[in-house]
């Protein structure tokens, strides 16, 4: 099969599967990570074959939504890859990429890494920032019941992956926790400098927000 007609499958069969997902985490997740992929990617060297699976196939089934479990999504992605016959070395890669692409807190040593890893890294790490990403935050915490802003409540920047996962901290707190640090966790220089325009974006928008929160504008 050729690569293309692999990425249209894939395509349908993501858009397939994550029907009715969280907001946050749906088809247009996806999209917008596998464009953010396709653009670092132009600047890097890399097999984009393996690139766009990762960016596709990443969130196909995220562990915060199957209790927790984190080998049903590499699972998956496996058993589709393997029924469209793609290689066994790229089969492999993409499920490496679905395991090591996450933050889990942000406060682990890193156990893989290649090149591909990098791109679809800082893709997916792009959606969690900028106005996208406040979007994106805020959608998850009303889908969580998890309040907006406490000033009771402290940001804990030392959590472990365990703890991060189970988290319900209000979501202000994860801006601290992971949003803000994002930028300076960028891989590819492409991806480092989209990420410090969210960056400054975010910044605006908490700026504003304590203002309005204070009575103060």
């Amino acid at each position: 099969m050729k690569e293309q007609d692999i990425i249209s499958k894939t395509i349908q069969y993501v858009k397939k599967e994550l029907k009715g997902a969280e907001a946050g985490h749906d088809w247009w997740h996806i999209e917008r990570v596998h464009q953010n992929a396709k653009h670092i990617a132009e600047s890097e060297k890399v097999n984009m074959l393996i690139v766009e699976l990762g960016a596709l196939l990443h969130d196909i089934a995220d562990a915060k939504f199957h209790d927790g479990d984190e080998n049903i999504g590499p699972a998956k992605a496996r058993q589709f890859l393997e029924s469209h016959a793609v290689d066994e070395p790229i089969i492999n890669h993409v499920e490496q990429i679905i395991r090591h692409i996450s933050f889990k807190g942000g406060n682990e040593s890193r156990r893989f890494f290649s090149p591909e890893l990098a791109v679809v890294q800082d893709a997916d790490r792009l959606d969690a920032m900028g106005a996208i990403g406040i979007a994106r935050a805020f959608q998850y915490g009303g889908y969580k019941n998890r309040e907006i802003y406490n000033p009771a409540i402290k940001p804990d920047l030392t959590m472990s992956r365990q703890a991060y996962k189970k988290s319900t901290s209000p979501t202000i707190n994860h801006f601290y926790e992971k949003l803000l640090r994002l930028k300076d966790m960028m891989n590819t220089s492409a991806g480092k400098k989209m990420a410090a325009q969210r960056h400054t974006f975010m910044q605006d928008f908490l700026n504003q927000f304590y203002k309005e929160w204070e009575g103060k504008k």
